[in-house]
């Protein structure tokens, strides 16, 4: 899950953290990940996603928190947010 979002943040020189969470009422797992530089992991990244019966992973949502961002982001694909990531992450 989120190869190329990984690939993306590794060659600009971010660190990340990750972690699964599995509410207990609801179907949909969520998967966060922290990423930053410089020692400060102060974006966030919430993907929500369940497991199919024949399809794998189906992902529903990507919620994107960058630093000083009071609203996240909400993106369908990965695709999609590695173009916002491109665009606001990286002009900074």
């Amino acid at each position: 899950m989120l190869n190329h979002t990984k690939i993306f943040l590794k060659d600009h020189g971010f660190k990340y953290e990750k972690k699964y969470i599995r509410p207990m009422l609801v179907a949909q797992h969520v998967y966060v990940m922290h990423f930053g530089k410089d020692g400060k992991l102060n974006n966030r990244l919430v993907v929500k996603y369940s497991h199919g019966i024949f399809s794998g992973l189906k992902i529903y949502e990507y919620d994107l928190r960058l630093h000083k961002q009071h609203n996240p982001r909400i993106f369908y694909t990965e695709k999609e947010l590695l173009k916002y990531l491109e665009t606001h992450l990286l002009n900074r």
